[in-house]
């Protein structure tokens, strides 16, 4: 398997891991999206707080040029410890959501 192929399965197996989570019973739901054509991965939030719509990004991934882009974690968990203990190199993952400068 190459290296991009070990990326995918290793991004989609912890967001499944994560969804899978046990949460306080809502209406929102989280649902996984996953484009291994365009190498991006989400995990997001959707649906409805009483009258409040409620959507957006819990953890955003995308693999750009044999590295993984963390693009946003809004998580206590820290994807890019999570990839790194499956085994990414840090020198493999990027934080998008970080400036250039640091």
């Amino acid at each position: 398997m190459d290296t991009v192929a070990r990326y995918r399965q290793i991004i989609e197996q912890l967001l499944r891991e994560y969804a899978a989570l046990p949460r306080p019973k809502s209406p929102v739901e989280v649902e996984l999206v996953i484009d291994p054509v365009g190498d991006h991965y989400q995990l997001m939030t959707v649906g409805w707080r009483g009258q409040e719509r409620v959507y957006g990004s819990i953890v955003h991934m995308d693999i750009r040029h044999g590295k993984i882009w963390v693009q946003y974690d809004g998580t206590e968990a820290d994807f890019a410890q999570l990839l790194v203990a499956a085994g990414v190199p840090k020198s493999d993952i990027v934080i998008g959501f970080h400036s250039p400068f640091q």
